[in-house]
């Protein structure tokens, strides 16, 4: 049994350990109010690009071609090359956030053979791939703590030639967003694009005619210009949501951290008060314990010097 200086230093460290996961949930809280407010910012330009991508691709001309609105669909599914933009923080104590990342990113990545190709973003999505061997075509080496529309063109620029020189036929996203507390491990398809493909599977309803839709100089360079735009908006918007979820994650790590830490201190003063109250009670006992052999050793005394006296 653990002596009380050795309970009482327990409960020292204990209180020192929750200082810090204190000062940790703190700090998270403040980053999570300014990714929410950054995130809150991002929206309207992706939603706004997006319905412009939409009603370019419904009033296209036939006949037009690029290369954003081809759709692979003649490469067998097997021999697609793929490419994985994988978002992971840069430290842990954020639960399961990172686990989740890699998880999802592995199962995915260990169904396409050797046809894909990696591009992480954050220190653990590079150690943890780096450890098992596997190929990083790209590591971005910024912080993940700071999302910047620089680092979503990069990124972007990156990706783009890939696509463009047909060294990809496809290109996922692997991020988290979160919704209240809850964080959620995404995976979604970047290019091709899912709208421009429905709309174009889509035939006009009956009665339904086109506007009047001028484009220049052309279709296919007003394409060039939006469309990587929009997939820089895309993947600021995952840088975004990833700052968010992780700082959601860590004060929700924190949190749990600081109510195992008032648990443990609690039951700690709970054992260190019954050990304090034990040894008290041992050294009451000891001292009544002497004073009654003092007094039956002065009675003894006693006893024996009337004996002498008769």
């Amino acid at each position: 049994m653990a002596t009380i200086k050795e309970i009482r230093d327990r409960i020292d460290s204990v209180n020192d350990t929750r200082k810090i996961t204190n000062a940790m949930y703190l700090i998270s809280s403040t980053k999570l109010r300014k990714a929410k407010k950054m995130l809150e910012d991002t929206e309207p330009f992706f939603f706004a690009t997006r319905a412009m991508i939409s009603r370019v691709v419904r009033h296209l001309p036939d006949g037009v071609e690029n290369i954003f609105l081809e759709t692979w669909q003649d490469i067998p599914e097997k021999n697609r090359r793929r490419g994985y933009i994988i978002f992971t923080d840069d430290k842990g104590l954020a639960g399961a956030y990172n686990h989740n990342v890699l998880k999802l990113a592995e199962e995915h990545i260990l169904t396409d053979g050797d046809k894909w190709k990696l591009f992480v973003i954050g220190e653990v999505g590079r150690f943890h791939f780096a450890s098992k061997n596997m190929n990083i075509e790209e590591s971005f080496m910024f912080t993940s703590q700071n999302p910047t529309l620089h680092r979503a063109r990069k990124i972007a620029a990156e990706i783009l030639d890939q696509y463009y020189e047909r060294k990809l036929d496809e290109i996922y996203v692997v991020y988290t967003t979160v919704h209240g507390n809850v964080c959620e491990t995404r995976f979604e398809k970047l290019l091709p694009l899912d709208i421009i493909t429905d709309i174009r599977k889509q035939p006009l309803p009956p009665g339904v005619m086109r506007e009047e839709f001028l484009m220049d100089p052309s279709p296919s360079a007003i394409l060039d210009n939006i469309v990587p735009n929009y997939i820089t908006g895309f993947i600021y918007g995952a840088l975004v949501e990833a700052f968010c979820s992780v700082q959601s994650a860590r004060m929700m790590a924190m949190d749990s951290a600081n109510k195992n830490a008032e648990k443990m201190i609690n039951n700690l003063k709970r054992t260190y008060n019954r050990q304090r109250q034990a040894l008290i009670t041992q050294e009451i006992t000891e001292v009544v314990s002497g004073a009654k052999a003092l007094k039956r050793s002065k009675e003894a005394k006693k006893k024996g010097a009337n004996l002498e006296k008769r």
